[in-house]
């Protein structure tokens, strides 16, 4: 990756906007939508202890002057339709609260992230906010029917993959989580392996990168490339051959590369 994804909690406090006009006018929307306060002027946003600032005076000397002074000062820095001089560029948003999905290509094409955003938008069903809200909800109900974390992980996966109880994109889910608490199964303990044949990740199949994302533990021969690697969860254990004896608990995925 060439940035790292952040969401950013700004509800209630300042965020630094400067310049007028139709560059101007988009990000002042933005950070209101999200809760935040607009400050017009950079020494008042510094005095209120500002965070984040947009620039986007239609000059370019007054918008590299203002980033540099704002940087200076401690705060992430966006410079409208100048990647070079941001620490961070605005992604196009879809918009499911409390899910939000944000399509960004790291300033290389505002259309293409946008167009990417408005196919999704005919994918993801509206009612994916309040299939959210519920499982939050149901937080504790979903502690009790599976006490530990590594069976909650293995029942949602299990539930919220395609064609699952709770398949987020089918619209009906949200209505379902009581019977899924009633009858959800966890997936078993066990381990899949598998021997590659190729290092590029698009050629894994579809059943192999669905349990490579479910996966609790990936033991893998040192010389498989990290871009593959890099399709299991974040916080997967990372093992290298030979299989340890006994396994560890929960979902393993074995991969070894044809010789």
């Amino acid at each position: 990756m060439r940035q790292l994804p952040l969401f950013h909690t700004i509800a209630g406090q300042p965020v630094i906007v400067l310049g007028a006009g139709e560059m101007a006018e988009p990000k002042r929307r933005l950070v209101e939508r999200a809760g935040g306060r607009v400050v017009a002027e950079l020494q008042e946003g510094l005095d209120e202890g500002a965070r984040l600032a947009f620039v986007a005076h239609d000059d370019a000397a007054m918008c590299e002057a203002d980033a540099i002074r704002l940087r200076c000062a401690g705060l992430l820095v966006n410079v409208v339709d100048r990647p070079e001089l941001c620490d961070f560029t605005t992604p196009s948003i879809l918009d499911r609260t409390p899910v939000l999905v944000a399509v960004g290509t790291g300033g290389a094409s505002a259309g293409l992230a946008k167009q990417l955003r408005l196919r999704l938008e005919r994918l993801l069903p509206a009612s994916l906010g309040t299939l959210a809200d519920k499982l939050f909800a149901a937080r504790d109900a979903i502690r009790n029917r599976f006490p530990t974390m590594p069976e909650r992980r293995r029942a949602l996966d299990a539930a919220l993959t395609e064609g699952g109880s709770l398949d987020p994109f089918d619209a009906d889910s949200a209505n379902r989580i009581d019977a899924w608490l009633a009858d959800g199964q966890t997936t078993p303990e066990q381990a899949f392996e598998f021997v590659l044949t190729s290092d590029d990740p698009d050629d894994l199949t579809l059943r192999q990168a669905r349990l490579l994302g479910i996966a609790d533990t990936v033991v893998s021969d040192p010389d498989i490339p990290a871009a593959i690697i890099a399709r299991a969860r974040a916080d997967a254990e990372r093992l290298t051959l030979p299989v340890p004896a006994p396994l560890p608990p929960g979902v393993t995925v074995i991969l070894q590369r044809k010789l």
